[in-house]
């Protein structure tokens, strides 16, 4: 499932792409390129991957449920095709399930940073479609079990994104993104190792883009 989904935006951003790029009527009123300074916002759902390992020596196994929230990113575009930008967000806050039963919880802060490139940038098509590898670093707080002290390590990972913009005039567009998130987080239970925690989501998020 979450490899479909990253599929679809990509596959469907590169089709919109190729669409524009062959048709006039698609210019926009002006291109994007080196030297914006973007905004991205909107809704976005982060959707750990079915399997999150086991704990305590394999006796429990481990559920994170999905959530969502409002999202933000700022980027800038150092050349028509290069670019940076920023993913932040207020915190996620997931269900887990122990064998079967919620009986935990934790918020999260996904920040992560991305090196993307455009393959249309500095054109006049409408549709830019983008693609991005980079860093995610998570914070854990408000761990919470049932019976015991929990505890999740932040952690560090590698990113890969895939997006799209449809232009609507000089300064905003629509937005599609999706990331990946590398994330494995150590865990104590009651101030004692427990083992790893595999969440490794797919972050999916809709939302509106203006350049300034």
């Amino acid at each position: 499932m979450r490899h479909s989904v990253l599929s679809a935006v990509l596959a469907s951003g590169l089709a919109a792409a190729s669409a524009a790029h062959s048709s006039d009527a698609l210019a926009a009123d002006s291109g994007y390129g080196a030297g914006d300074l973007f905004t991205r916002f909107g809704v976005a759902k982060v959707s750990p991957k079915n399997d999150n390992g086991t704990l305590l020596s394999g006796a429990v196994e481990v559920d994170v449920q999905s959530d969502s929230a409002a999202a933000f990113t700022l980027g800038y575009r150092f050349t028509d095709k290069l670019g940076v930008e920023l993913l932040a967000a207020e915190r996620f806050e997931h269900a887990i399930e122990l064998n079967g039963d919620t009986q935990a919880s934790t918020k999260h802060l996904p920040p992560t940073l991305t090196l993307q490139y455009y393959p249309l940038g500095g054109t006049q098509a409408r549709v830019q479609p983008y693609a991005g590898i980079g860093v995610n670093y998570t914070l854990f707080s408000d761990e919470k079990v049932a019976g015991a002290t929990l505890e999740l390590e932040d952690s560090w990972g590698a990113a890969g994104q895939v997006g799209v913009d449809l232009l609507i005039d000089e300064h905003w567009a629509l937005n599609a993104a999706a990331w990946y998130l590398d994330i494995d987080a150590d865990a104590t239970i009651g101030g004692s190792d427990a083992g790893t925690v595999d969440i490794d989501p797919v972050v999916v998020m809709g939302g509106i883009s203006y350049r300034f």
